[in-house]
């Protein structure tokens, strides 16, 4: 078992990380003092060809594994957590679910612009009574003499402010459970379609609600048709392993700062790293930092150019929200009063950390993945659709 990165990948990483640090870093303050969404920094990553990282070249894209993109997003995430989460909705679910469930037109039609910077994708999925139990979605799409009627409302929607196109989640017909969930592909600007006021987010970020008032759709549109929830939930095997990388490149952040503060910052007549009790702490973040990337580096290899198992996924995505959350938090204590400030980067890096954990399914969806996958579904739950 070979634990080293091919030339490619490091090149990769190492092109990434310039540009991060060229680029995107010096604009991290503002995407968070603003709420705007990082135009500039997207742009950036696509001329470079990042945003193509999981596009067939046949598309415009490099052609590239799910490896690659955890490589390229951790290092967006170790500088800018706005940024970082606009990769994921380029590089995840969304682009995915085309990739692998689309027509050509669907992918002639959206792939290239997204490998390019120049069309954001929003996923629709959540709904006021409908988050984690994603077959509940009550979203309708009924049909109609030559297409579909959509009719219903989603919350808490990333990037709906400059999404071109959005892939939603909805029930055809009366099918219940998640047998009914199937996806759409709508245009913005489509008739009923309406996008309400953000929300801002810890981390800066903002979210919104999504209404669909009677939007009528063409059978072209339809991606994924009932019975097509496994796939939908393959495809989202992938996002937690972005998820992830975004919650490792966020602790890493603040571990860095953390250690360059402690060898410069002095108390009682020495440095602060040369207190052993710091040094333990450093310690113990370093160890929890590098078994959530063997996590979710072993979910992406194992992929290849397919999807991530389920449970290797789950395994990851626990690990890394978890784990960003107390390196983070603990990066800051290093600072002292000082790491509380606005001003210090520490505390961003806390905030966006916030964040993968409540998104994508949570750290306890997950343990329920695990688990069944150990002694099965159990009694009391509710059964398999």
């Amino acid at each position: 078992m070979d634990f080293q990165l091919t030339p490619e990948q490091r090149d990769l990483q190492q092109l990434v990380r310039d540009i991060a640090h060229r680029e995107l870093a010096p604009l991290a303050s503002r995407w968070d003092r603003t709420h705007e969404f990082p135009w500039d920094s997207i742009r950036a990553l696509g001329r470079a060809g990042v945003l193509g990282l999981t596009i067939p070249e046949r598309y415009g894209g490099v052609g590239g594994s799910w490896f690659e993109a955890v490589l390229a997003i951790e290092e967006v995430a170790r500088v800018c957590y706005q940024t970082a989460m606009a990769v994921l909705g380029e590089l995840g679910v969304q682009t995915q679910t085309i990739v692998h469930y689309g027509t050509d037109a669907h992918k002639a039609r959206y792939l290239p612009a997204v490998g390019r910077g120049e069309l954001i994708c929003a996923i629709c999925m959540t709904e006021p009574d409908a988050g984690s139990d994603a077959g509940a979605i009550l979203t309708q799409a009924t049909a109609a003499k030559d297409g579909y009627t959509i009719n219903g409302s989603k919350v808490l929607i990333s990037r709906a402010d400059v999404a071109g196109v959005f892939l939603t989640f909805v029930r055809f017909g009366d099918t219940p459970g998640s047998r009914g969930v199937g996806a759409v592909l709508i245009d913005r600007g489509t008739p009923g379609l309406e996008i309400g006021p953000g929300e801002e987010t810890l981390g800066g970020e903002l979210l919104f609600p999504v209404y669909f008032h009677d939007v009528h759709l063409s059978p072209e549109a339809v991606l994924v048709k009932e019975h097509g929830f496994r796939k939908l939930m393959a495809a989202f095997n992938g996002q937690r392993c972005l998820n992830a990388a975004i919650s490792l490149g966020q602790a890493q952040g603040a571990f860095d700062a953390a250690v360059t503060y402690v060898q410069t910052r002095r108390q009682f007549g020495q440095r602060l790293a040369d207190f052993q009790g710091v040094q333990w702490m450093l310690a113990d973040m370093a160890i929890d930092l590098d078994a959530a990337r063997l996590l979710i580096y072993r979910a992406a290899c194992n992929a290849g150019a397919g999807l991530p198992d389920q449970v290797e996924a789950a395994k990851a995505k626990a690990f890394a929200n978890e784990t960003a959350i107390h390196v983070s938090n603990q990066a800051m204590q290093l600072f002292g009063g000082h790491g509380y400030l606005k001003s210090m980067q520490v505390e961003r890096f806390l905030r966006g950390a916030r964040f993968g954990a409540l998104a994508g399914g949570t750290p306890q969806i997950q343990r329920n993945i695990i688990a069944d996958s150990l002694v099965g579904r159990r009694a009391t739950g509710r059964a398999r659709d």
